[in-house]
């Protein structure tokens, strides 16, 4: 038993390496193959060995849905050794057609998906006796749709009568077609792409006319988005600048308001202003009010007094008032002779 775990391939425990590429002389699986059933398969028997599946196609442009196929293949049963046949260039142009991707590339595509255990290179388009006890095949998985090729309605029709088959699901939506089929219908996108990216004319299959075609039209984009990029930036500058006026308006308002608030608060019908005036106008009432003004209202300074004036030269000598006529007219004629004699 411990002679046949040796001899036999086991299923790969570690992701670290890529699968391995099977022999070109024989299987290196030693253990009897006795034939099985799905059912048998499916309840983990037989335990000396894993179940050896393999699945075949031209994973041209690997994608998901390949790696899903072979994900279910990989699950068919609790323990399975995987083996992946790959067709050549030749095989693949002849019946099916050309691809993008070369066999080599294709090998190692497979090679490095997590699913498979070993990679048949030049696998054959149908599958005869001989290769199947060759690698000491159990299962085939693909899907069930009939594939008619190379003169067959369905190519795995004695595949399926011997009971070796195990369908697959198809994933919708994805498809090598369907990645070629975008690539020709945007294929001046993508020539203008490459040609960006520093790809030749003449690697691209360009004409001269084409090739200055989609550098103008690069120039153009270009320029397109240098106007996007302005614009945006524009926006963002309106932008700020509505945030910044929005922020001045607040504050002016709210400056509004104080201003007004103190001016109303000095100039209002009960302000300080007012106050201001109404004593300065009573202290000038008083300033300029006579000596003999009532009681009530606040005794007023005295002014110093002036300097005694120059002597007049008409002086009136104090004189008593008369008190008869006779009096007065005596003094008359005093002050009249006193005239006389100055002259």
């Amino acid at each position: 038993m411990e002679e046949l775990e040796h001899t036999c391939p086991q299923p790969r425990t570690r992701l670290t390496q890529p699968a391995i590429f099977a022999k070109e002389t024989s299987c290196e699986c030693r253990a009897p193959h006795e034939k099985l059933t799905v059912e048998q398969a499916r309840l983990g028997t037989p335990v000396d060995r894993p179940v050896r599946v393999y699945a075949d196609g031209i994973f041209d442009l690997f994608h998901s849905g390949h790696a899903r196929a072979l994900m279910q293949a990989k699950n068919l049963f609790p323990n399975t050794y995987l083996i992946v046949g790959v067709c050549s260039d030749e095989l693949t142009h002849k019946f099916k057609g050309f691809t993008v991707m070369t066999e080599e590339e294709r090998y190692e595509a497979l090679r490095h998906c997590r699913y498979v255990d070993e990679v048949v290179r030049d696998a054959p388009w149908t599958l005869s006796q001989e290769f199947l006890e060759k690698h000491k095949i159990d299962f085939v998985a693909h899907d069930d749709i009939p594939y008619s090729s190379a003169g067959s309605e369905d190519v795995y029709k004695h595949i399926k009568d011997a009971g070796m088959f195990v369908p697959t699901q198809r994933t919708e939506g994805i498809s090598t077609s369907d990645l070629i089929t975008r690539i020709v219908r945007d294929y001046d996108v993508y020539a203008r792409r490459n040609l960006q990216r520093g790809y030749t004319a003449k690697e691209l299959n360009v004409s001269y006319i084409n090739e200055k075609k989609y550098r103008l039209q690069n120039q153009v984009d270009r320029m397109k988005e240098k106007v996007r990029t302005v614009e945006e930036k524009s926006k963002h500058f309106v932008y700020r600048v509505e945030e910044k006026s929005h922020d001045l308006i607040q504050k002016w308002e709210e400056k509004s308001r104080e201003f007004i608030g103190n001016f109303l608060e000095l100039f209002g019908p009960d302000g300080t202003w007012k106050q201001m005036f109404q004593e300065r106008s009573g202290r000038m009432i008083q300033a300029f009010s006579p000596r003999g003004s009532p009681c009530s209202s606040p005794p007023r300074e005295l002014s110093p007094p002036r300097s005694p004036s120059p002597p007049s030269r008409w002086v009136l000598p104090r004189t008593s008032p008369p008190s008869s006529p006779k009096g007065a007219s005596a003094s008359i004629s005093s002050m009249s002779e006193g005239d006389e004699d100055e002259k």
